[in-house]
């Protein structure tokens, strides 16, 4: 089975998957790291955050490389974004070859309220961030929520919009597992 966790930056998710993680048999696989790991290896960015600047041909190819050799894992957590921000607009986190290719069962959205994300974001020096308001959060989360019901449809999968409120990641943690194991 292969589910999806996603959410906006800074919303928790990588706390989240953390303790989900321990909690559950399942690989995880960040989509974006391997994506990133790809275009390194072609010299065409030298930071992560630079992927979403790229041309969307060439974050299509890479979604594409992506896509074919997560396809062929099991009993996987995709860690992953429903939609990606880029200076043209959206773009599809999981386009339709992409979720074809991966065969999806479940979809988990980590959800939180966008002025704590942006203070999440403001503690965060790992990551080379846009400056978003809080109003560009809120739109980022409802964009998600659309294309996340998109995927669904598409793929027939489940679909969890999941609340991270702040200091409690296993409360979201203990939904997913819960989720998961029910879905085995």
């Amino acid at each position: 089975m292969r589910a999806v966790m996603a959410g906006v930056a800074g919303v928790g998710k990588s706390t989240v998957l953390g303790i989900v993680s321990k909690k559950i048999q399942y690989d995880v696989v960040n989509y974006g790291t391997l994506m990133f790991e790809m275009a390194k290896e072609l010299n065409l960015v030298a930071d992560r955050d630079q992927i979403r600047k790229l041309s969307v041909d060439t974050q299509i190819n890479l979604q594409k490389k992506a896509s074919s050799i997560i396809g062929k894992m099991d009993n996987v957590i995709i860690d992953t974004h429903m939609a990606i921000r880029s200076p043209k607009g959206y773009l599809p986190g999981l386009p339709e070859w992409v979720v074809r290719e991966l065969k999806v069962s479940s979809y988990f959205l980590i959800e939180s309220d966008p002025a704590l994300i942006k203070e999440r974001r403001s503690r965060d020096d790992n990551r080379k961030r846009d400056s978003d308001t809080v109003e560009e959060i809120a739109e980022h989360q409802m964009v998600n929520r659309y294309f996340a019901v998109a995927y669904s449809v598409f793929t027939g999968a489940t679909i969890r919009f999941v609340d991270n409120p702040e200091g409690k990641p296993e409360n979201p943690s203990d939904i997913i597992v819960q989720s998961l194991v029910q879905h085995d």
